[in-house]
């Protein structure tokens, strides 16, 4: 018999930065998204509501056997992590911590700006993150609004979002910051535009390759990896518009895997 899959899930497409790289990391592990854009964006909503989407979406995972899950949104992560481990303590999970640790022993001024919703700063993750691994750095928060809709659009290089990501830069380069932390799962998809903005002398910190390299060692420690002379299956699933969100894939991601729709009834997550 196959080993389950690997679980993850976001508000919306941020989430497939985590799982391009765990896909290119583990090619052979069969892999199950859920989207949530019939909720996206998390950013704006009470911790409460993450935490209650973020508990239903992981019982709908582990009813597809998902044997580890990524909480592939910082938000839902500073908003459940802690209790989704404490309500299913036999299953591992990965979350999303704010990369402030690489980047303060990165950073050459002394100064991080770090790109998140107002949810991921209002939780006690960030606040932690901040007081164990920023001791003699400063670390300046900066949101932007809008920013997530337009990556969900597929809008990734316009004008308008150029503009956007400039307004929020803006602030934090000239305060000094040498190195932005991305703590939002969307927004690695917007890098190349990013760094045409900061230029060569400033560092992007981009969390998805590490989140990968987590996800395999949980793996190898509770010894549940697959073949890996077999090539895995991925479904993605999502509580918007499939055909949408189909073609924001083939344009982001290529051939990269099958959507299916999902459906709230309720507060149960249910596939069509």
């Amino acid at each position: 018999m196959l080993p389950g899959p690997i679980g993850l899930f976001d508000s919306g497409v941020g989430g497939l930065s985590i799982l391009r790289e765990v896909r290119r990391l583990l090619p052979q592990e069969d892999l199950w998204f859920v989207a949530d854009q019939g909720h996206v964006p998390y950013g704006a909503r009470p911790l409460e509501q993450v935490r209650s989407f973020s508990e239903e979406i992981t019982r709908f995972l582990l009813s597809r056997q998902a044997r580890v899950v990524v909480v592939a949104c910082n938000t839902a992560s500073a908003a459940a992590l802690r209790a989704l481990r404490q309500q299913v303590p036999e299953i591992p999970f990965v979350g999303m911590e704010p990369a402030v640790k690489p980047a303060a022993e990165v950073s050459r001024s002394g100064v991080v700006g770090v790109l998140a919703t107002p949810a991921t700063f209002q939780g006690a993750l960030f606040a932690s993150v901040v007081e164990r691994f920023a001791s003699g750095v400063r670390v300046l928060q900066q949101t932007v609004p809008g920013l997530v809709e337009r990556i969900e659009a597929g809008d990734l290089a316009s004008e308008d979002t150029r503009r956007m990501l400039q307004t929020a830069l803006e602030p934090l380069l000239s305060q000094g910051a040498d190195t932005i932390v991305l703590a939002c799962t969307h927004y690695p998809f917007v890098i190349p535009l990013l760094r045409s903005l900061v230029g060569d002398s400033v560092q992007v910190i981009d969390p998805s390759p590490a989140i990968a390299r987590q996800v395999k060692r949980v793996l190898s420690e509770h010894a549940v990896e697959a073949d890996p002379t077999r090539r895995g299956e991925t479904v993605i699933g999502t509580t918007g518009e499939p055909d949408r969100l189909r073609r924001w894939v083939s344009q982001v991601l290529g051939d990269f895997g099958r959507v299916v729709p999902l459906h709230w009834s309720g507060e149960r997550l249910e596939e069509d």
